[in-house]
């Protein structure tokens, strides 16, 4: 005989409301509550238990509430029911009580199953009845939500419930896997890969789009052929980041050029080599053509503004312009009457619009549109006269990705200093700049590599069309000198290139890129570190966080130490994966990511086991302590503890023989690159 629901919550029951608040219930628990293992919920599990969930019945379905602390109480021994009171003396009595964090609502969608929904909107009442979840309803919990497509682990306060997500949720708004070192982070982070190709159930034909930046060359081993590993030293898959593809903040944090004497240069120096001017102008027609242009430029950006139809400044100014160019064409020793119209025209202009009264003041009134349109067709027709094309007016970005040759470039520099007689100021910039192209260390990495086209760099990095892509970008034989900005090139080109696929296309390319050990590239830093190569590294990564989602780009962190990591990142982090955290600074730093009703979910990171982790945020409902997905031995990177026992005993838990044989002579070859 089936029972009445009155009756089906009575056997459910096991204590009662006492305290009520926005941020907390407390519970008085039934004699009669299971004080070890429970059995009323239709199969054995363990009750009372911390961070595992009980519900109110109310008047919108059930209320959930996560168990933060249990306790006894010692009270005078309750009134027994049919007892007449002869006399004897009750010694005091142990009553249990559990203080609850109230976080959503479990309603019924249909005769068996429910809906768990965030946020609490009715609180209970004093005495509400207080149930122990049967199996169906604790899954409801967990398995809530939309386009629950990838399953990573099981719940085991939740009746082991599959714990799915989604990867819209989990890699478009960015998520961070934090934990300590052994904590199972790099496994979780490679499953998480691994498991959403998977549930596409296509493989090679997913479009997907993965690039990790990898320092300690340990995910080659977890994807195998799947992916294209990018390394140091290797000829068909070599590591390169030229110098070309350099903007001008990597070269100035590089170089540590100042900001007053030395960047300028550069930057100028960059312009020339994007556009393709590698020697100074000598030729007196070229210099006045280059003139005439800048003329034309400055016209044309001023009448754009409206200033010569403005009086005081705008006006003064534009009037005090035309002064300094009727000077400068005076020095031109040229013969050709478009030069000479233009002086002859801009002089008629000064003496017209340039009135000095009695009393000292200069009054300069405003000039009409048709001569500024004269004006500006004169300058046109001298610069056509001159050999100019308009097109040159507007040259090339210094930041634009276009080859050029590293020996041109420190060539052209010290020309500029020469020429500028900046010799003493670009001394220590030209020096660096030639211990790089020096150093046959960082050579295979930046060197000359004009040869390579854009292209063919972005197909390597992003992958093909409609094909799978796995790019992992093994950093661990990378000079210490060169990481940050080898790391900022790559991040940034990626992110620009996605930034270009969204205009020309109207649609964004998913891709994940996925930093391990982010706190050595993701730094905090401060206003004396600011222009270095670590903090021009993190500010590329502050930008694909803020905007990265907008171009359908997707950051994954994983760190050991997130109270290092730059705090603009992680607060654009909408999802955690958080494994054992034992350091006190961390732990402060993770324990603001959950409102103050989650906090006791919290304590057990310091105890959570390898592999046991806590998801919390955007990708998930509430947050839940799960078991993550097992990866098979050949799935997992090459991250495992030392092996020191079986190499010391020569023999594995199996009993296999376990030799670690050494010739230094290989070891030092290759560190001297010397030719075998």
């Amino acid at each position: 005989m089936s029972r009445t629901p009155i009756e089906n919550h009575a056997s459910l029951r096991i204590g009662v409301v006492e305290f009520v608040a926005p941020d907390e219930i407390k519970v008085q628990l039934d004699l009669d509550a299971p004080d070890g293992i429970s059995a009323n919920a239709g199969v054995p599990r363990e009750f009372p238990r911390i961070n595992s969930y009980v519900l109110i019945p109310n008047e919108g379905g059930s209320i959930v509430c996560q168990i933060e602390w249990i306790a006894i109480e010692r009270s005078p021994f309750p009134k027994r029911k049919g007892y007449q009171d002869y006399g004897l003396i009750d010694l005091p009595f142990p009553l249990r009580k559990m203080k609850l964090a109230p976080l959503g609502i479990l309603k019924v969608s249909s005769s068996e199953t429910f809906k768990f929904q965030r946020g609490v909107h009715s609180f209970p009442s004093i005495g509400s009845s207080v149930l122990i979840p049967t199996d169906l309803q604790l899954k409801s919990i967990v398995e809530s939500g939309e386009n629950r497509r990838v399953y990573i682990g099981n719940s085991p306060l939740t009746a082991n419930a599959e714990v799915k997500i989604d990867p819209d949720r989990l890699f478009g708004r960015h998520l961070a896997v934090l934990g300590n070192t052994g904590s199972g982070k790099s496994c979780t982070v490679a499953g998480l890969i691994q498991w959403s190709i998977e549930a596409t159930e296509q493989e090679e034909n997913t479009n997907a789009r993965f690039i990790i930046l990898d320092p300690n060359g340990e995910y080659a081993k977890a994807f195998k052929e799947k992916a294209t590993v990018l390394k140091v030293g290797d000829e068909k898959n070599s590591l390169d980041v030229p110098l070309w593809l350099w903007n001008s903040a990597e070269w100035s944090s590089f170089t540590q050029a100042s900001t007053k004497a030395q960047l300028p240069l550069l930057k100028r120096a960059l312009r020339a080599m994007r556009n393709e001017e590698f020697a100074f102008e000598t030729d007196p027609n070229l210099k006045a053509k280059k003139f005439v242009g800048i003329i034309l430029q400055s016209t044309i950006s001023s009448e754009n503004k409206g200033e010569p139809y403005n009086g005081f400044p705008h006006n003064k100014n534009f009037t005090e312009r035309l002064i300094i160019w009727n000077n400068s064409l005076e020095n031109f020793d040229l013969e050709g009457d478009n030069l000479n119209d233009l002086n002859e025209m801009i002089t008629e202009l000064i003496q017209k619009h340039k009135e000095v009264q009695n009393n000292g003041w200069v009054n300069y009134s405003e000039f009409t549109t048709t001569e500024i349109v004269e004006l500006i067709e004169t300058i046109r027709t001298c610069y056509i006269s001159l050999g100019g094309n308009e097109v040159e007016l507007y040259p090339k970005n210094e930041d634009i990705p276009i080859p050029f040759e590293g020996d041109i470039f420190l060539s052209y520099l010290e020309a500029l200093a020469q020429e500028t007689g900046n010799e003493q100021y670009l001394e220590f910039l030209i020096a660096r700049i030639r211990t790089i192209l020096a150093d046959t260390r960082m050579d295979s990495i930046i060197g000359n590599k004009t040869n390579i086209e854009l292209d063919k760099w972005l197909e390597k990095y992003l992958g093909a069309s409609n094909k799978t892509s796995f790019t992992i970008i093994d950093l661990s034989l990378v000079p210490s000198e060169i990481i940050h900005v080898t790391t900022a090139v790559i991040s940034r080109i990626v992110f620009e290139a996605l930034q270009r696929y969204r205009k020309l296309n109207e649609v964004t390319l998913p891709t994940v890129l996925v930093m391990e050990e982010a706190h050595s590239f993701i730094t905090r830093y401060n206003d004396n570190s600011e222009g270095n190569a670590s903090s021009t590294c993190t500010k590329v990564f502050e930008k694909i966080a803020r905007e990265g989602r907008k171009f359908g780009l997707g950051l994954v962190l994983s760190s050991q130490r997130p109270s290092e990591l730059s705090p603009t990142v992680l607060s654009q982090c909408n999802s955690f994966i958080l494994h054992r955290i034992s350091n006190d600074r961390d732990q402060d730093l993770v324990s603001k990511l959950l409102p103050d009703n989650f906090k006791g979910l919290l304590k057990e990171l310091p105890s959570l086991p390898s592999q046991r982790a806590i998801l919390l945020g955007w990708a998930s409902e509430l947050p839940i302590l799960l078991k993550i997905r097992d990866l098979s031995i050949d799935q997992r990177p090459q991250s495992d503890d030392p092996d020191f026992w079986d190499v010391w005993t020569r023999k594995d838990k199996d009993g296999q023989v376990v030799e670690r044989e050494v010739d230094w002579k290989d070891i030092a070859d290759d560190w001297q690159e010397k030719s075998k």
